[in-house]
């Protein structure tokens, strides 16, 4: 079967697509691509953190910002915050007072789904820092945090959306909002559903909350998840099978 990779550098992170199947290596799979890798820098133009230029370190700075863009995010963060009774919260808090918005835990996956929208009609994952929309069935490995070099196991993902968070990467940068200080409980949480966007929010809340999230995780309908504690231990919703 043909099969055609392509990979970049962008939001400070490589991201791949992998196509395949008919028209895979044709000018218009390529042509696909390169609109959905530039749907992903439009996005980060917008949204960096790191970029002064951005429309959110504007927001930052106190600026007024007037894009829809930005608006939709607000508005998904807001109900982000509903859905996870606080524990996804945009808002975070400033060492010496006051809070600056960073809706990191939403914006990518909500990005790399946009992006893929690009590649409609084509069997391909898309996949930025171990958040991944899938489209056919694809063998999809879940990274050990322990060992992030091996696979603590591997799924069977047909046109769904899969979301890490975690510590395994970039130590301990998720915050309890309830409490402000460093989540613990758990090394990694991966969620997998029909939508990258929520996927994504529902793995950043579950680190947050700790290990008792497999509890509200196993509420969310059309969700499951896979949740590795500081102890090694593994925690599953009902409808994930855990590796024997």
């Amino acid at each position: 079967m043909t099969r055609r990779a392509f990979v970049e550098q962008i939001m400070g992170l490589p991201v791949s697509v992998h196509v395949r199947g008919p028209g895979a290596d044709s000018p218009a799979a390529a042509d696909a691509v390169a609109g959905a890798f530039a749907e992903l820098r439009a996005m980060d133009a917008v949204f960096s953190l790191y970029r002064p230029d951005s429309r959110l370190s504007a927001l930052n700075r106190g600026e007024p910002v007037h894009d829809p863009l930005v608006d939709a995010v607000l508005d998904l963060c807001e109900q982000a915050r509903q859905r996870t009774s606080g524990y996804f919260n945009a808002y975070l808090p400033e060492p010496g007072g006051g809070t600056h918005f960073d809706p990191s835990g939403l914006v990518k996956g909500w990005a790399v789904e946009r992006a893929a929208e690009h590649l409609e009609g084509y069997e391909f994952y898309m996949n930025a820092g171990g958040d991944m929309t899938v489209r056919g069935s694809w063998r999809v490995g879940v990274e050990d945090p322990a060992q992030p070099d091996k696979l603590l196991t591997t799924i069977e993902v047909v046109d769904r959306a899969i979301a890490t968070s975690g510590s395994a990467h970039r130590g301990a940068h998720i915050v309890d909002p309830h409490t402000g200080a460093p989540a613990r409980g758990v090394r990694s949480v991966t969620v997998i559903g029909p939508s990258l966007t929520w996927a994504d929010v529902y793995a950043t809340a579950a680190a947050a909350q700790g290990p008792q999230a497999v509890t509200w995780l196993a509420t969310l309908p059309g969700y499951e998840a896979l949740l590795v504690g500081d102890d090694g231990a593994l925690l599953a919703t009902p409808g994930w099978s855990l590796p024997a």
